[in-house]
């Protein structure tokens, strides 16, 4: 049984973050993200799923203003994907928006103008929970990595 649980300690957030996107390079291959990711989730909401003591996956909420806020990174290890896992996390992500009057909650990932089936299945995810395409953002990160701006409208209850 999995245990998610909302982790306040920057070092503690630094940790589980690094672990586990080292662990998952057919998404995060490029060591420069990894220190960046790391340095950057210290300071965010953010969330973590143990299977018993072992940290197992997290996801991190960038809140860029009242109105929107974004999955700023999120990673499970791969053995762990396909047990609802990441869509808890997220549901993590959507109560705190919920909580805060938040009303969009969006995401960045690859584009489909690049073929990978591991990008391919991460799409598939984003969209089962009701996250829509918005635009590709060709230049965001560099040439060979275009960026998928993805968008779910969060109901918020006035």
């Amino acid at each position: 049984m999995y245990n998610i649980t909302q982790i306040n300690s920057p070092e503690q957030k630094a940790r589980i973050c690094d672990d586990i996107l080292h662990s998952l390079p057919a998404w995060f291959g490029i060591e420069s993200s990894i220190v960046n990711y790391t340095k950057e989730v210290r300071e965010l909401p953010f969330w973590a799923a143990f299977d018993g003591e072992d940290a197992i996956g997290f996801i991190a909420l960038q809140i860029h203003n009242p109105f929107t806020s974004e999955i700023c990174v999120m990673g499970i290890m791969e053995n762990h994907h396909r047990h609802g896992i990441g869509k808890q996390l997220v549901e993590c992500c959507e109560a705190f928006c919920s909580a805060n009057h938040t009303e969009f909650l969006t995401v960045k990932t690859l584009a489909d103008t690049v073929d990978n089936a591991d990008y391919a299945k991460t799409r598939e995810f984003y969209t089962a929970l009701g996250f829509r395409p918005i635009e590709i953002f060709p230049l965001h990160w560099d040439k060979s990595n275009p960026c998928l701006f993805m968008a779910k409208f969060l109901r918020v209850e006035q």
